[in-house]
């Protein structure tokens, strides 16, 4: 994907794809970008963590997660959830207009 001023970015994909995205479903985070995989950072609730390297993995705690790819910079963040109730949407761009399948979770 490409920025308003036209350079690539860094993508943080969830699966399963909803937002926030929940524990309970098993959580793989990819990081997806440009730049090198093997230069991938990972941080989380905006501190750098231990995932150095690694294009995805499986999320075992709650918090708020983004990547930095070197040379596309960081994602936009993901919100990981342990709640016992959420609603969750689809994790894809939408736009005005569209029908969307909404997910209560408990």
């Amino acid at each position: 994907p490409l920025s308003p001023s036209g350079a690539q970015t860094t993508q943080l994909l969830v699966e399963p794809p909803w937002r926030p995205a929940g524990l309970w479903d098993q959580v793989t985070l990819t990081c997806q970008g440009s730049g090198t995989a093997g230069a991938t950072t990972w941080y989380k609730n905006g501190r750098c963590w231990g995932q150095e390297g690694v294009e995805n993995f499986t999320v075992t705690e709650s918090g708020n997660y983004t990547c930095d790819r070197c040379g596309t910079g960081r994602s936009l963040p993901m919100r990981v959830l342990n709640d016992r109730l959420v609603l969750q949407v689809p994790a894809l761009p939408l736009v005005e207009g569209d029908v969307v399948t909404l997910r209560c979770r408990r």
